[in-house]
């Protein structure tokens, strides 16, 4: 059975670099992290960026501001210790990722290790796309995010497990029409 994470990141970028600003990270059991990173340059966001994300941040006093090391190690602990807790011998095999729109929040994950060979094993090379899900079963209805929620990398990565809950009960209902 694999043990989902729900994540989004905040970032800066240009066409060629993919600077992490934030991450978060919610399981399916209500465990989350969250951290912002020490490390971005914000002369380097674009206006949005600026308004919408760094504006929002929480003071560089606050305690979730880490360096890039602190940020990879407490993530990889935050990933793998369930299923270390439940004897698991290979975690990577059971751990997925998913995202909204993931292509760019699974760079500014890998990055925090380098190039992506320089993964752990026991963490994804992949993320799995909530939105390509939700196309797949026809656009359901979702829950909306709430104002505050938007563009903060906890509150996205909340939402994006309920919208997680949401596309699983369409897909059983979809699975109950097949079978009866």
């Amino acid at each position: 059975m694999p043990y989902r994470y729900f994540y989004d990141t905040e970032f800066i970028e240009d066409g060629r670099t993919i600077d992490l600003v934030s991450i978060g990270v919610v399981d399916e059991f209500g465990r989350e992290y969250y951290a912002i990173s020490t490390e971005f340059n914000p002369t380097k966001a674009s206006d949005w960026v600026k308004r919408n994300v760094l504006d929002k941040l929480p003071a560089p006093s606050d305690s979730q501001w880490k360096d890039r090391n602190t940020i990879r190690n407490e993530l990889y602990e935050f990933l793998v210790s369930p299923i270390r807790k439940k004897g698991g011998t290979h975690p990577g095999e059971r751990v997925e990722l998913w995202a909204w729109f993931g292509a760019y929040d699974h760079v500014a994950y890998a990055q925090l290790w380098g190039t992506m060979p320089g993964l752990p094993k026991a963490l994804p090379r992949m993320t799995k796309d909530l939105r390509q899900r939700w196309d797949d079963l026809g656009r359901p209805e979702l829950p909306s995010a709430e104002d505050h929620e938007l563009h903060n990398a906890l509150g996205d990565a909340r939402h994006n497990l309920r919208r997680w809950r949401a596309l699983e009960k369409v897909r059983k209902g979809q699975d109950n029409r097949t079978l009866g």
